[in-house]
């Protein structure tokens, strides 16, 4: 089969106009982030100036208490980080 010498100059100038339609760019779009977990804070161990052996072991409990919160504050953190990450991938690959 022959086609004849218009029908494939026009069949050019279409693809040509459809491939000139095609090489831009796609606008930039800003992605938008969604957090969904609590602010960090810092953690804060409360002063002391133990004069007597049972004033540096309640203090010492004191301590390990502040630094329990504070572990807990980061674990929770870290936990709603993880369980964000897989949503947020799958939000960039669709």
């Amino acid at each position: 089969m022959t086609l004849r010498k218009y029908a494939s100059g026009l069949i050019s100038s279409c693809l040509m106009t459809l491939f000139g339609c095609a090489s831009g760019q796609p606008p930039q779009v800003p992605e938008l982030m969604v957090n969904q977990c609590p602010p960090v804070v810092p953690c804060v161990l409360q002063a002391a100036s133990p004069r007597t052996n049972g004033d540096l072991n309640l203090t010492l409990e004191q301590t390990e208490a502040d630094w329990a919160r504070c572990a807990a504050q980061v674990d929770m953190i870290y936990s709603c980080q993880q369980k964000a990450k897989p949503d947020a991938q799958a939000d960039r690959s669709s």
